[in-house]
């Protein structure tokens, strides 16, 4: 690695001038897509993802793929586009700047996996640029992250996300900050006409501008570092026994995901203000939700102790002693 580190001090002193950052971006979402995908259908090994390659009419594409019915992975998606032209008005509004061309690519995935045990998962990193020079943009920055949606949330799978990323972040202290981007996550994936998180948070990062190369080195080794993120976790609790009442309290714990994603989630507006393909932009949707009128789970119960783990907390400075009795 260190090899790598001083490569980004060469490419820092000297930039390339043969392919502009926002391909190389492109380039690496989608070997990242390969990698990723491979990789969750050999964990599920019963089924595989369908690859879907669209166009979007003002201006690049992307490439679907989406696994469904699988005896681990209930629905999937991980997805990457790269869609450029003219900066539609809202969003020029929104980012403050006058219109003009846009290139925006990336990867986003979302796993829900079949058994109410295993977590559910999301992950995205993009890049975003202004102007008509892709080598010299007028602006350009990062954004992406991870975040960990549990039913039956464990501190030991909690702590072993976040320590992921905490190292991440560290070995790319320059741009990145564990501490910042956990605090962004918690007030990201915040719903507050709930008054509760999500889930379990991760990290968050948005409109890094400073330093464009070594935010793309971080980003790259974030990407790389989420099958270790989670992984582990699917393994360590695919095995579990569950039934009827699990499943329904997955079920209406994904109604929160749904909630988010389709109130509050940047990504999901981004896409269709900028005419994204609808199919792709509402992958991220569960198969199966239910909404109960005011259902509230019973005091004692292990879904009612399971609420304690929907705020923000300090996860990484907790020991099993903090977690009230019953909950693990």
């Amino acid at each position: 690695m260190g090899d790598d580190f001083d490569r980004l001090e060469t490419l820092r002193d000297d930039p390339r001038d043969d392919i502009p950052l926002a391909h190389r971006m492109k380039r690496f979402v989608e070997s990242l897509q390969i990698r990723i995908t491979k990789k969750l259908e050999e964990v599920d090994g019963s089924t595989s993802f369908e690859v879907d390659r669209w166009e979007r009419e003002e201006g690049g594409g992307g490439i679907t793929a989406v696994i469904e019915g699988g005896e681990v992975f209930e629905k999937g998606g991980v997805n990457t586009s790269a869609v450029h032209g003219p900066l539609p008005d809202r969003m020029a509004e929104a980012l403050g700047v006058d219109a003009k061309p846009f290139y925006a690519t990336g990867l986003s995935l979302v796993v829900h996996p079949r058994s109410p045990l295993v977590p559910t998962v999301h992950a995205n990193f993009r890049y975003f640029a202004l102007g008509d020079n892709l080598m010299a943009p007028d602006d350009q920055w990062f954004g992406g992250g991870a975040d960990l949606t549990p039913y039956y949330p464990r501190l030991e799978d909690t702590q072993h996300f976040h320590r992921v990323w905490k190292k991440v972040c560290d070995r790319h202290d320059s741009v990145a900050d564990y501490a910042a981007f956990k605090r962004e996550c918690d007030d990201y994936f915040y719903l507050d006409h709930r008054d509760e998180a999500r889930g379990v948070g991760g990290i968050f990062y948005d409109y890094l501008r400073d330093d464009p190369e070594g935010t793309f080195f971080f980003t790259r080794e974030a990407g790389r570092s989420f099958l270790d993120s989670y992984l582990p976790i699917v393994e360590r609790r695919l095995k579990g026994d569950w039934g009827k009442r699990e499943r329904k309290f997955q079920l209406r714990r994904r109604g929160r995901y749904v909630e988010f994603n389709l109130v509050y989630d940047r990504g999901t507006k981004f896409g269709l203000e900028t005419d994204g393909r609808t199919e792709s932009i509402l992958m991220s949707l569960p198969p199966h939700v239910t909404w109960a009128y005011d259902r509230q789970p019973d005091p004692g119960t292990p879904e009612h102790r399971a609420l304690w783990y929907f705020e923000p907390r300090d996860w990484l400075g907790l020991t099993p002693e903090d977690v009230p009795e019953g909950t693990e």
